[in-house]
């Protein structure tokens, strides 16, 4: 039987009640560290998961602080309360309230902060040792979708870079199970990428220019209950093409809100 990846780096998972198309089986908290331990994502503001963070750590000799990979609510909701609870400080990019200002490079507890913007603008993977909280920069299934954002794709394929530059073992997602072959795992999320850029080129050069029309001949496979996460996706693989000088006039471009 294989070895459990968590354990053999002593970091401990609860995931949060909070299943769905894109959370898949719930967000992962991860307790890292310990005498104290560090909460990375401690979720939804969902009273049993906090409670359940909040064991989970005893065991660990408490919680020493809470770190943010983003701001999106099914990650940072619970931050406020369980810092109420436990006094702990709060480490985030872009976050209030935050206790501590977190930016590529910073280290804060156990933790090593590496920017990977792409998913959000704020977005931060921690680093602990030869293990990486990567948040929704990379899920343990599927692909992720991007926010628009000036160079966003750019980024977030240098941000993939960069984590596959340091040879981790693991990957410690936000959703889904651990990443154990960090290497092809990333190597499969980049070639995703250009692939999509690849069929989006096709489907521009073939004439479409509505966003009904590149999403149904760039993103064919994705299910209609994904449709607009597709979209937002769309628009920043526009955006890269518009700063590259690929992108023809007259394209439609993706709206949501």
């Amino acid at each position: 039987m294989a070895a459990d990846p968590l354990a053999a780096h002593d970091v401990s998972l609860v995931r949060a009640a909070n299943p769905g198309p894109l959370t898949l089986s719930g967000t992962n908290t991860w307790l890292v560290g310990r005498g104290p331990c560090w909460v990375i994502d401690p979720g939804p503001l969902d009273d049993a998961h906090l409670a359940a963070i909040e064991a989970a750590a005893d065991a660990r000799g408490g919680i020493g602080g809470i770190a943010l990979t983003h701001d999106h609510g099914d990650h940072a909701d619970g931050a406020p309360e369980l810092a109420r609870r436990t006094g702990a400080p709060i480490a985030a990019a872009r976050f209030a309230p935050r206790t501590i200002d977190l930016g590529d490079g910073d280290t804060v507890g156990p933790l090593r902060a590496i920017a990977v913007p792409g998913h959000a603008p704020d977005l931060l993977c921690f680093a602990a040792g030869t293990v990486c909280a990567t948040g929704d920069a990379v899920l343990g299934q599927g692909s992720v979708f991007l926010m628009p954002d000036p160079g966003a794709l750019r980024g977030y394929l240098a941000g993939l870079g960069r984590l596959r530059d340091e040879a981790f073992t693991v990957l410690l997602p936000g959703h889904g199970p651990p990443v154990t072959d960090p290497a092809a795992h990333l190597d499969g999320y980049v070639a995703h990428r250009l692939d999509r850029e690849r069929r989006l080129l096709a489907a521009l050069d073939a004439g479409a220019r509505t966003v009904d029309e590149l999403l149904d001949r760039a993103w064919a496979d994705v299910p209609v209950n994904l449709r607009l996460p597709a979209a937002i996706t769309l628009a920043a693989h526009l955006d890269k093409l518009e700063e590259e000088g690929r992108l023809p006039d007259g394209v439609e471009r993706p709206s949501w809100g």
